[in-house]
């Protein structure tokens, strides 16, 4: 049996990132079957059993997941061209008056939080912004299950073919895409369900078929919902929801 660095192993485990388990492992703050290990790039065996101390654990209950509903106009990530980053509107005056978390907005929480995945310019809807690598690899890391669902304006006409080839059967960028489930919402609204995001995607799958997409929103990321969320205003990921 081959060994792998603990660090990736952690990260396979959704014990936390990479990054993370580097700064855990240095502060010994790692057990290696019930031996804690402070040496960075230490290997392990896949049927070792590793453990996180209490103090890692705190800390890691420290760290919070933001849900924004993003307006149009807002980037994802970094200032650009600009426009403000989604991350501006967090702050004391945006938080929604029926986030029911225990925790209380504080500046620090600034600190190492990014967006886990993306939305683009002209779309709104809920936006993750986290300071957990655990949130991060489970909605954006390669093989992530968590679906995302969207409704969609369009202009144009649809055959059946078309609503056929959204599901399974376009390209981009020179691969196939995932299945999705597309479906008629009403006569001028679909709605969308993914488990992979490039750049634009449903933009230019919809203009792979003929249509033109004159609004986008984002409702749903696996188990959580948008919900009232007003626009422009965020809450916390709470103790007890997970993706």
């Amino acid at each position: 049996m081959e060994k792998i660095r603990l660090s990736k192993r952690m990260s396979e485990l959704g014990l936390c990132s990479r990054r993370e388990a580097d700064v855990y492992i240095e502060k010994g703050w790692v057990e290696v079957d019930g031996v804690p290990v402070s040496l960075l790039g230490t290997k392990v065996l896949a049927n070792q059993k590793i453990t996180l101390r209490t103090a890692a654990q705190n800390t890691q209950q420290e760290r919070v997941t933001i849900l924004i509903n993003k307006p149009v106009s807002y980037v994802s990530g970094q200032a650009e061209h600009g426009y403000r980053p989604a991350s501006v509107l967090f702050d004391e005056e945006n938080h929604w008056a029926g986030d029911t978390s225990s925790h209380r907005f504080h500046r620090s929480q600034h600190l190492g939080l990014a967006p886990a995945g993306r939305l683009d310019i002209d779309s709104q809807g809920l936006l993750v912004l986290t300071q957990d690598g655990r949130v991060a690899k489970q909605l954006i890391g390669e093989d992530s299950k968590v679906d995302k669902e969207y409704l969609v304006r369009v202009q144009g006409q649809l055959e059946d073919s078309g609503l056929a080839l959204l599901c399974q059967g376009l390209k981009l960028d020179g691969e196939y895409l995932k299945p999705a489930k597309v479906t008629w919402q009403n006569e001028d609204q679909l709605r969308f369900v993914l488990r992979e995001g490039k750049k634009r995607q449903i933009r230019r799958m919809c203009e792979l078929v003929g249509l033109k997409v004159t609004g986008l929103k984002r409702i749903r990321i696996g188990k959580i919902k948008l919900g009232d969320l007003p626009l422009g205003q965020w809450r916390y990921l709470g103790e007890n929801e997970q993706f």
